[in-house]
């Protein structure tokens, strides 16, 4: 499909510098555009590729002010990340959607398919289970027994909803995500562990996204909980009986003890630790590799560290730890010169 800068200008509500009959197919990065592709200039940082950049047309921020001349038509706008974004959902939303059901997909008898519902080769949807209008299933991805799929919800190769477990409308279930597992719960004996049933179920409100290869634990009781909008990345740890409030996003490699509370519009950087039973505050920002072992109370704070702290303290005292090695070497001079001082002092006396 083509694309005149007209058109997106139309799209996103910008203005045209340029040829407003210049045609695009396709996206890039502006260190990477060719003919026929649209691009978008962000951070100042990149500013240099926008006059080489080979690219049809170039979303900038309305502020922008070139140094030299450029060849790519501009569109500029109030926020060029934003509209790129825009952009390309509108252009996901245009591709042609998978349609049908494959012979070789398994439907229990039981089970109930909206409509315009796609299943792929050996999707396997067990026994009452439930997959609303227009949702996509992917090759093998399976929903077990009594599970519910909503409206619009997409579920990739090998994607898994365990039995039970409830997935709201147009969620994003990535390759290899698992949903309902057993959470991780034993109770130690004479003879080892003994494994505490895991009878509760995973509740994905809507709009959530979960990574590829993410796991989202089943609740001893009652239901682990992912609020409207959440967004996992890949390679991301839900124990059970976690609740994560709306709208929290997680990077890669996180990981979430259990029966801890997370509030809304949270972010955590990759790789961040949260202990068990913890309570993190509303719009709670941590930053990568941070060891949260207690309870956030504060609402908006930034955090760092582990054991994580704020982060204004976290730089100071990092400043203080760098200059660690040069501070021991100072302090056992002064030791030193303590020593010879109280030498001279005995032996005037």
């Amino acid at each position: 499909m083509e694309f005149t800068a007209q058109m997106i200008a139309q799209q996103v509500g910008g203005t045209i510098e340029g040829d407003p009959e210049a045609k695009i197919s396709t996206f890039s990065k502006i260190e990477e555009g060719t003919e026929g592709a649209i691009t978008f200039l962000a951070n100042p940082k990149y500013e240099h590729y926008l006059y080489e950049t080979k690219a049809s047309i170039v979303l900038v921020n309305q502020d922008f002010q070139p140094s030299q001349p450029v060849a790519a038509t501009l569109i500029r706008v109030p926020n060029a990340y934003e509209c790129i974004a825009k952009l390309l959902q509108l252009y996901e939303q245009s591709k042609p959607k998978h349609e049908g059901i494959s012979p070789l997909a398994y439907v229990a008898p039981t089970a109930k398919l909206g409509k315009n519902v796609f299943l792929a080769p050996f999707v396997a949807i067990g026994d009452g289970a439930e997959v609303g209008d227009n949702a996509q299933l992917h090759p093998h991805a399976t929903v077990g027994a009594h599970a519910k799929i909503g409206e619009g919800t997409i579920m990739y190769s090998n994607a898994v909803v365990y039995h039970d477990c409830i997935v709201g409308r147009h969620c994003i279930l990535h390759a290899g995500s698992v949903i309902g597992a057993d959470g991780f719960g034993f109770a130690p004996t004479a003879d080892g562990y003994e494994k505490i049933p895991q009878l509760g179920i995973v509740t994905l409100e809507d709009d959530v996204e979960v990574g590829a290869n993410t796991c989202i634990d089943r609740s001893t009781m009652g239901t682990t909980v992912i609020k409207k909008g959440v967004k996992l990345d890949n390679l991301v740890q839900v124990a059970h009986n976690v609740v994560v409030g709306e709208n929290t996003v997680m990077s890669a490699q996180c990981g979430v003890a259990g029966s801890t509370k997370i509030g809304s519009w949270c972010m955590f950087g990759g790789q961040v630790g949260i202990a068990g039973h913890a309570t993190i505050a509303d719009r709670t920002h941590s930053g990568a590799q941070a060891g949260i072992a207690g309870s956030v109370i504060k609402e908006g704070q930034t955090i760092i560290g582990s054991p994580a702290i704020d982060a204004r303290k976290f730089a100071r005292s990092n400043a203080v730890f760098r200059n660690l090695p040069e501070m021991f070497s100072e302090l056992n001079a002064l030791r030193k010169e303590v020593e010879q001082l109280k030498k001279q002092l005995n032996q005037e006396k």
